[in-house]
Order: C-alpha cells, then sequence, then structure tokens
C-alpha cells in the first residue's frame, strides 16, 4: 500500500475527493456505495477510484466499495458522531501517565524532565476529554437502545453491557483520581507549575462532572431496564387475555366482570357541566350585565329560547348514491416504480405514463411530495440539474 509523502498530499486528496468521502461516510452503516455512485463522485476518473484504494483510503468490498476504518474512525472522533465507547485507552492513558511520571523522577537532564512533564500534561487532558467523550457515547448508545431496539430481549442484554461500560468509565474515573491525589503526589508537589497547576484542576473538574453524569445514567438505565420488565408483563398478560377470549372462556376462567364492576373510568362518564349563575348586582350595576340582558331578550323576542330551530330538509341530491370519482395519483405506487426504475426522480415523474394528462405544475408538486414523504429511501446529491427555467436537485433510489 502506497503511503502519502506528505500532509500537503494529504489534504489535497481529502478536498479533491470531499463528494465521494462524504458520500460513503453518509452511508457507513448500510454499506451501499456502488461501483457505479462512486464512478459517479469521482467524475467517472477510473485512476482516482485507484489512487484511493492504492493509498489504503478506501477499499473494494465486492459490489461495494467501504471507506478503511482508520478514515472511519477519524471522522467519527472529529465530528462526534462515534458509537464506540472505548474504556481501554483510558486505562491505556493512565499507564502511559505513570510511566511519564517515573521518567521525570529518574531524569536528570532539566530539558528531558521539561519534556516528560509536557507529556503529563497532555495524557492527564487526553485522560479527562476521552472518559467525557465515552460518557456522551454512552448516553446516546443508551437511548437508542431503548427507543430503537425491538426486540425486549436484546434490549434488555444491550442495556446491561453498557451498564457494564458505565461502571469501567467511572472505575477509570476513581483510579485517575486515585493516582493524582495518593500514588503520585509528591510528583505533583515536586513538579507543580502554572501550567500543570491549571491542567490538574481542569482536569479535576471534568473528571467530576462525568462522574455526576454516570450517577444520572445509572439512574436512567435502572428505569429502562424496569420499563422493559413492565412492558414485557403486560405483554404476557395481553397475550394470555386473547387466547381466553379467543377460546370464548374469558369469562368462565377469569374475574373479569367483577373487576370491571368494581371500577368506575372517569373517561367512560358523561361530560358534566356546570352553569354559571350571574349576580342580580352585576346584571343592575354593571354595561357587561345590561349588554346580557339586551342579548337575552333579542332571543325570548325571536323565539330562539323558546323553540329550537329546525334544520334544513335534506335535498335530493344530498340522497343521491352515485358513487364518485375522485382523481388522484397513487404516490406510493410511484414511489416503487421510481426505485425500480433507475432514473432520478424529477425525470422518472416528468416522463411517466399518467392516466390522464398531467400540466407541468402537477408534476412538480406530485416530484416534492414523493421526495418529502419518502426521503430516508431516497438519495439526495449534491449535484442539481436544469429543466428550462426550473433548476431541481438529482434524487436517486438510496
Amino acid at each position: 500500500m502506497a503511503a502519502f509523502n506528505n500532509i500537503d498530499e494529504l489534504i489535497r486528496m481529502l478536498s479533491r475527493e470531499k463528494a465521494l468521502l462524504k458520500h460513503m461516510f453518509a452511508n457507513r452503516k448500510n454499506l451501499n456505495v456502488r461501483y457505479d455512485t462512486a464512478r459517479e463522485l469521482v467524475e467517472y476518473k477510473e485512476e482516482r477510484i485507484l489512487y484511493l484504494i492504492d493509498h489504503g483510503v478506501i477499499h473494494d468490498s465486492g459490489d461495494f466499495f467501504e471507506m478503511e476504518d482508520v478514515y472511519l474512525y477519524f471522522f467519527e472522533e472529529v465530528l462526534n458522531v462515534s458509537e464506540q465507547i472505548n474504556v481501554a485507552s483510558v486505562k491505556e492513558s493512565i499507564d502511559s501517565l505513570n510511566s511519564a511520571i517515573d521518567y521525570y523522577l529518574l531524569e536528570n537532564s532539566e530539558q528531558r524532565k521539561y519534556d516528560y512533564l509536557k507529556h503529563v500534561r497532555k495524557i492527564l487532558r487526553n485522560i479527562a476529554q476521552t472518559t467525557f467523550k465515552n460518557v456522551i457515547d454512552l448516553k446516546r448508545n443508551i437511548d437508542n437502545t431503548y427507543k430503537n431496539e425491538p426486540n425486549y430481549a436484546i434490549k434488555k442484554e444491550k442495556l446491561k453491557k453498557l451498564d457494564e461500560k458505565r461502571l469501567g468509565i467511572a472505575e477509570m474515573i476513581r483510579q485517575t483520581e486515585i493516582l493524582i491525589d495518593e500514588r503520585q503526589p509528591g510528583f505533583f508537589k515536586l513538579a507543580m507549575d502554572v501550567g500543570l497547576n491549571n491542567t490538574v484542576r481542569d482536569v479535576k473538574l471534568q473528571l467530576t462532572d462525568a462522574y455526576h453524569n454516570l450517577i444520572e445514567l445509572d439512574r436512567q438505565i435502572i428505569d429502562y431496564l424496569n420499563l422493559i420488565e413492565y412492558q414485557n408483563r403486560l405483554l404476557k398478560k395481553l397475550r394470555r387475555v386473547k387466547y381466553l377470549r379467543d377460546q370464548m372462556v374469558m369469562e368462565s376462567q377469569t374475574n373479569v366482570n367483577q373487576v370491571l364492576n368494581s371500577i368506575s373510568p372517569l373517561w367512560m362518564e358523561n361530560r358534566p357541566k356546570y352553569t354559571l349563575k350571574l349576580s342580580v348586582d352585576f346584571l343592575r350595576n354593571t354595561d357587561e350585565g345590561l349588554d346580557a340582558l339586551k342579548a337575552l331578550s333579542a332571543r325570548i323576542k325571536t323565539g330562539v329560547v323558546a323553540s329550537k330551530r329546525k334544520a334544513e330538509p335534506l335535498t335530493s341530491e344530498f340522497m343521491d348514491r352515485a358513487e364518485k370519482v375522485l382523481d388522484s395519483v397513487n404516490t406510493l405506487e410511484m414511489k416503487n416504480a421510481f426505485l425500480a426504475s433507475g432514473e432520478d426522480l424529477y425525470t422518472f415523474i416528468r416522463n411517466y405514463n399518467y392516466h390522464k394528462t398531467l400540466e407541468r405544475e402537477a408534476k412538480l408538486v406530485l416530484f416534492c411530495q414523493i421526495a418529502s414523504q419518502y426521503l430516508p429511501e431516497l438519495n439526495v446529491c449534491d449535484n442539481f440539474a436544469l429543466d428550462n427555467d426550473i433548476e431541481y436537485p438529482l434524487i436517486f433510489p438510496a
């Protein structure tokens, strides 16, 4: 595998292949970056794809292209969208911190001692940042697992594994604090300068904040596990009730009638009405009361209070049972046809064989409807095309 000669070459590559790398990163979970799509994003220049493969930026997986893990992890870390909770890296940093402190205490050269001191400050900042990032990723994973995992058993096991991660992060925080306060107090007193003092203070504050967040996550995991248990019990009861009802033995084998007779849910009762009576003083002494009396007098004179007004008689057109056909386009059927067409959405809608003639404006409305209703199943490109005076984005099946 070829290597980049310098950082300028790497930056030029990232800038030149921005469209392809952006598309591959956005589709990193569903593995659907096909060869034709990649060729289109590199302007149909095969040598650019070969260059990326030779330099270890992407690799060929049969009919698809994937981004190499080193670049994938880099983008996830920088953009803070990683779902990996790496407790091991914090442990390695603690070991490196102990080694750097030992080297500092054994070194006699002031210049090299200063280099080890800078290394200690760097490791401390890295521990704090990694720990806080792990806490954020843990919270995101807990929420996603509870809200998006459809299988109750898998959801429960995943939450238990995440709780183990939480305990691991808490242990790393405790070990870091012990290292600063108990294991290496001599070093921090001996080597303490303004820079190291500020670093240690900031690290302690970040670790304390992270630990408080872990306490809240512990409560959240317990709540989620309890909700899962409750939903499981409720689901079992519902299945049992459905089985008894299907067998027509629910009344004989359960006390359902007794339970229903013993409760009186408010939502089954009639809605009460509370009338508000105006006082005599209000009617006599205020302008609002006089207006209310005048309105009541007018209603009595017209007979609205004495008798209810009758509705108008039904017309013969209302009683006509003839069926009426409503012209409309089935967007779901059109979407399914589009996914199998291989064309972009605008071209497909423009050339589609409708059962009647559609105006250009109606086709534009249909284009917007399908693009908005079925966006998760579509791939909206950054490129635009022009149809007379209309500029539209290129949209393909995802």
